[in-house]
């Protein structure tokens, strides 16, 4: 049985300040969940401030971004054992924002996947399809595309820690989101996928989230679907009561 992962990205938002009070807030109300993980990605700038104000608490911390090599002269980017040292368990890789604007491709997103597991963190890779794309018939192709590109090299025996995120990026921040039979169809064709790159055994054991547009009036509805194994929260996660109602679906 896949335990179920709610992750909050909190992008661009909040100050330090903001942050804490925020943490203030969440943390006792979550403080009795024990049969869903519960994850937050603040700004790479607070993921020390928040993981010790989560200390003891379900809540774990994630970063939105690492870079692929352990250390060097790369000036502004931060490797997997900075972000661990700081209190991380996880990592978004590839969100459709960092391929839009910043230039992600399926080759870096696999080097930064590659990066994550020697440092000890738990990928979360993201994967999805424009507007466009969608209405061309190219979903399932281009999925699979991401899916094999980001996660070359990896074997069965990695595989079951690697998180997958499905976000359609048509239904992100626009207030569409896919119907939960959409999202599960796409979500059953990944396990597909992933089960001929790492067989049946470790295919069932991996996360599969949906992100896009999820709110506390969608998200019992998706989490009733068989292959939806959490989500990937944006704007909901930024405020306590909306992010503890997703967290508290019923599914």
């Amino acid at each position: 049985m896949r335990k179920p992962l709610i992750a909050g990205n909190w992008k661009m938002f909040k100050s330090l300040d903001e942050a804490g009070s925020f943490a203030e807030d969440f943390v006792p109300r979550v403080s009795d969940v024990t049969d869903r993980d519960i994850l937050i990605c603040p700004p790479v700038v607070y993921i020390q401030a928040l993981a010790q104000a989560c200390e003891g608490s379900p809540v774990m911390i994630g970063a939105q971004n690492v870079f692929w090599e352990d250390q060097g002269a790369y000036t502004g980017e931060i490797s997997a054992g900075m972000l661990k040292s700081c209190g991380a368990d996880y990592t978004l890789i590839g969100h459709s924002e960092r391929r839009q604007y910043f230039g992600e491709t399926d080759e870096t997103v696999n080097k930064r996947l590659l990066a994550a597991l020697r440092g000890g963190l738990i990928p979360i890779v993201c994967v999805g399809e424009t507007l466009e794309e969608r209405e061309a018939g190219k979903t399932f192709d281009v999925v699979d595309t991401q899916l094999r590109g980001g996660l070359a090299g990896i074997g069965a025996a990695e595989a079951d820690t690697i998180v997958i995120a499905y976000e359609p990026v048509w239904a992100i921040g626009t207030g569409k989101t896919a119907t939960p039979q959409m999202a599960q169809e796409v979500h059953a064709w990944i396990r597909t996928v992933l089960t001929g790159l790492f067989g049946a055994a470790a295919a069932s054991e991996m996360r599969i989230l949906y992100g896009g547009s999820v709110k506390g009036e969608t998200i019992d509805a998706l989490m009733a679907q068989s292959d939806i194994d959490g989500a990937l929260v944006g704007g909901a996660s930024l405020d306590a009561a909306s992010f503890e109602r997703i967290l508290r679906f019923k599914g």
